[in-house]
């Protein structure tokens, strides 16, 4: 559900890029709202997706494209062999660990780009077969990206949450407002 994104002040770019990529956060994380695990990792639909799911990808996603525009490598490693894992809860993994660790991702994020010198700065791609060879992007492009990315989940989410309770994204909102 799309909630209001106040301006930016003037000039603050990045302000505002990470207003957009905090709100979409927001519809994720309404989402969960008041479910226990077991509900959280359940798949209403005929999609394999599932609440708990989109929480660990999306937190994975943001912490993995920082961490290469910092010219790290992401905490996580995906190779086909685990990429199954990268949308479900494994052992020892909660709802609210998930949660935790995306606040502790989202705040780093967050840091990160408010710190680079400039949002024209780049940084390489890794040579992986979905990547252009040599490829290079933008501190502005990660941003984009990640709005784009949380976005497309939060939407998921809704759909998702909507086939559970039939709460809707309208219902959610004013249940966080009112706690």
């Amino acid at each position: 559900m799309v909630t209001h994104v106040p301006s930016e002040a003037p000039g603050d770019e990045r302000g505002a890029l990470l207003a957009f990529i905090e709100e979409q956060r927001g519809g994720i994380r309404r989402a969960l709202l008041g479910l226990t695990d077991e509900q959280a990792a359940s798949r209403p639909s005929a999609s394999e997706l599932s609440l708990s799911g989109l929480l660990k990808h999306v937190a994975e996603t943001e912490q993995g494209w920082i961490a290469r525009a910092r010219g790290e490598t992401p905490a996580v490693k995906r190779t086909e062999s685990n990429w199954h894992e990268c949308f479900v809860l494994v052992e020892g993994e909660t709802v609210a660990s998930q949660l935790a660790y995306w606040e502790k991702v989202a705040a780093e994020t967050d840091a990160f780009l408010r710190s680079v010198p400039s949002l024209d700065d780049t940084f390489a791609l890794p040579a992986e077969p979905w990547f252009p060879p040599e490829g290079r992007v933008s501190m502005r492009w990660v941003a984009l990206h990640l709005i784009r990315e949380t976005a497309r989940h939060a939407g998921h989410a809704d759909v998702i949450r909507e086939s559970l309770d039939g709460a809707t994204a309208f219902e959610l909102v004013a249940r966080e407002r009112a706690a």
